[in-house]
């Protein structure tokens, strides 16, 4: 059965690579992959698990990627992703400030992984921000959804306004799939946009499943991007497809869309994501585009 796991390992890292060849591409730039401490993965892993029954069987999420840190990091890497993200998100005050100190080291032993911080409505949140970024820090994660805040909350503001200042993109889950919280959705976000209009927001998983609202959002500011975590693939589509309406917008967009996977939590292989983009059919230059050019005009060298 090993056996068979990796031949299938070798199968997919060889379809990967082929398809970002195919592209001429030197590789991929994935923005939106999970590292974390480990107790806190297997937390997020025990929530996945418990989708199935808490469903009824509607939402099974396996996770196609469970294993050990340091052979996640070799997959990623296998695949010819040339740099990754550690998307890490507090629930509770206190926690991300904590997270950030395990960024910190895991970004100093992972040189590929874009060092990535987080932060949580809090009093002391613009201290630790300014801390993540004097240290280093290159992008930011906020999960609205997770969090159950108000991402226009006002102890935010003086962050956002740090973060918008020095450029640093923030990798926001703020739309409302796979279920909707409190804060979720466009207007709290277009709140923020008002306030902090050069803000590089990267809405994940391209806003869903309010997908028009969220580009309407991208097309007013012109630092907001999008990720395309999830989207388009068969498992999405089922319960929050794309509109067909709206391919001619994320194609006058494309410029400002980016890779992201969540791996290693995704319910199916990784290629599938890029394979969903593809049959998008909105051209090789717009694949060039977002799977590696965006990332990496956004992220440098």
């Amino acid at each position: 059965m090993a056996e068979a796991g990796e031949a299938g390992e070798a199968a997919e890292v060889a379809e990967v690579r082929a398809f970002w060849r195919r592209l001429g591409l030197p590789g991929l730039v994935d923005v939106h992959t999970h590292f974390m401490p480990e107790r806190v993965l297997r937390k997020v892993w025990d929530y996945f698990d418990a989708l199935g029954p808490a469903t009824g069987g509607a939402l099974e999420w396996p996770i196609t990627y469970r294993k050990e840190e340091a052979e996640r990091v070799a997959l990623i890497r296998e695949f010819g992703v040339r740099a990754f993200t550690a998307m890490l998100y507090p629930h509770k005050p206190g926690m991300a400030e904590w997270l950030n100190g395990w960024a910190v080291d895991f970004a100093a032993r992972t040189p590929d992984c874009l060092h990535t911080s987080t932060l949580f409505p809090e009093p002391g949140v613009e201290d630790y921000v300014r801390r993540a970024l004097d240290a280093g820090a290159r992008v930011f994660k906020a999960h609205v959804q997770v969090g159950a805040y108000d991402p226009a909350d006002e102890l935010l503001d003086p962050a956002w306004g740090l973060l918008a200042e020095s450029g640093t993109p923030v990798v926001i889950h703020c739309g409302s799939g796979p279920a909707p919280g409190k804060h979720t959705g466009p207007e709290p976000i277009a709140r923020v946009l008002a306030r902090h209009p050069r803000l590089r927001l990267v809405l994940a998983h391209m806003g869903m499943p309010e997908y028009e609202d969220f580009l309407d959002l991208a097309e007013r500011y012109g630092e907001v991007r999008l990720d395309t975590t999830m989207a388009f693939t068969d498992f999405s589509e089922r319960f929050a497809p794309f509109p067909p309406r709206a391919l001619p917008r994320l194609a006058a967009l494309g410029d400002r869309v980016l890779l992201g996977s969540d791996f290693p939590n995704i319910p199916y292989p990784y290629v599938h994501q890029l394979h969903a983009l593809e049959r998008l059919d909105l051209g090789e230059d717009w694949l060039r585009a977002v799977c590696h050019d965006n990332g990496a005009r956004l992220f440098g060298p």
